[in-house]
């Protein structure tokens, strides 16, 4: 055989093999923008983890040639115009066909105005700044707003006795989203709020803020912080200050006592009630077969809260997109799917999307810490159905 006859042979092979390959072969790639570094890098590392495991355990779903890249960048925590730029960087240089992730609400607000620019999709796995979906039609959410924690939490309040209530959250937009809410709740419900507080939200001290709230005397106390160390301190200045001895309940929404941090707090918080989407103690079998996937993947050097299931969540929607088009789609019809996506087996329970405001409908569960098999645990006791965002139905879009 000649050498050019070889040549000619590999060359025909070659082709063969090349036709041979599936004709949708390419990687989608999924920009991820969240906190990596800081002292709120653990939320950060949550929803990563989340987002990682979903592609991990299901990369075989994907359709023939079809792959996900993650491409991670750290925001190093709220700071709007880090988040801006990470945004513009990941959709101009690094074409990513989705943006994910986000701790922050006031980076979400930020990467609204590139993802609505760019026309790429933004899922928020955590930020909750409740007109969010409203700042571009290119945003759709698989976390919570805090109107959907916070006000069942103000109307159980009232349902149970509670007369006076304070209210003490964080100050930026999901902090006073959340008074708002349970403020709105435990109203109508018949209470009454007799004060309330802004923590800064940078190395807050809530030492002072909680004795003013102890002076006031009220009946039931509302908390909101962003879930982390900060939650952590804010329930040992509760017990520090004796509030619970001083017979001023505390309440909050799942941000108060994430589970990953409740081994973390001690006793104090035994008997206290929240309201959340999320608990590892759920006996669903979708929950069963998260927790593990996630010690097979993880180990036990981090528990799994609600941020790294609103993280699974969201990446199941993006590959829901990417397996109905076999990876071949506009932003306008991966919205279309978006809108409409659905999934009764989450590890949470049923969520769906609302195609309306492009937020998320799901159980909102009335939790109460109690120790289990010797741990602490927010353990759910009452169940909410289908719950969508309360604001928007009393704040209709112009």
């Amino acid at each position: 055989m000649t050498n050019r006859f070889k040549l000619s042979t590999l060359a025909v092979a070659a082709v063969l093999a090349a036709g041979a390959a599936p004709a949708s072969a390419e990687t989608i790639k999924i920009g991820v923008i969240s906190t990596y570094s800081g002292p709120m890098a653990t939320q950060g590392e949550e929803i990563d983890h989340g987002l990682s495991l979903y592609v991990k355990t299901h990369e075989k779903e994907l359709p023939p040639g079809v792959k996900v890249e993650l491409v991670k960048r750290d925001d190093t925590g709220p700071i709007p115009d880090i988040a801006k730029r990470l945004a513009q960087e990941l959709v101009t240089r690094d074409k990513v066909r989705f943006l994910i992730g986000v701790v922050w609400t006031p980076n979400g607000y930020a990467i609204c105005s590139i993802a609505d620019e760019a026309k790429v999709p933004f899922i928020s796995t955590n930020a909750a700044g409740v007109d969010m979906p409203r700042k571009t039609p290119y945003f759709a959410r698989t976390s919570f707003t805090l109107w959907q924690d916070g006000q069942p939490m103000g109307k159980w309040a009232a349902q149970h006795g509670y007369k006076k209530a304070y209210v003490a959250v964080s100050d930026f937009a999901p902090g006073h989203e959340a008074g708002d809410a349970f403020t709105k709740g435990f109203t109508d419900g018949g209470g009454k709020v007799i004060g309330s507080v802004a923590f800064p939200l940078q190395n807050p001290d809530f030492v002072p803020f909680l004795q003013r709230v102890k002076d006031a005397k009220p009946d039931v106390l509302f908390i909101f912080v962003p879930a982390g160390p900060q939650a952590t301190s804010a329930m040992k200045a509760y017990n520090d200050l004796g509030l619970k001895g001083a017979k001023i309940a505390l309440v909050g929404t799942q941000d108060l006592v994430p589970d990953e941090q409740l081994p973390l707090i001690g006793d104090a918080p035994l008997g206290l009630i929240t309201a959340g989407t999320y608990s590892i103690t759920a006996n669903r079998p979708a929950n069963k077969a998260f927790l593990a996937a996630w010690k097979k993947a993880y180990g036990d050097s981090m528990i799994p809260d609600f941020m790294a299931v609103d993280s699974w969540d969201g990446m199941n929607l993006l590959y829901t997109v990417i397996k109905d088009t076999k990876g071949k789609f506009t932003a306008d019809q991966a919205m279309a799917i978006i809108k409409r996506w659905k999934d009764p087996n989450s590890p949470r329970g049923p969520i769906s999307i609302d195609p309306a405001t492009r937020d998320i409908v799901e159980n909102v569960y009335i939790r109460r810490v109690e120790k289990v098999n010797g741990k602490l645990a927010n353990v759910e006791i009452d169940t909410i159905p289908n719950v969508k965002d309360p604001w928007k139905e009393t704040h209709p879009a112009k």
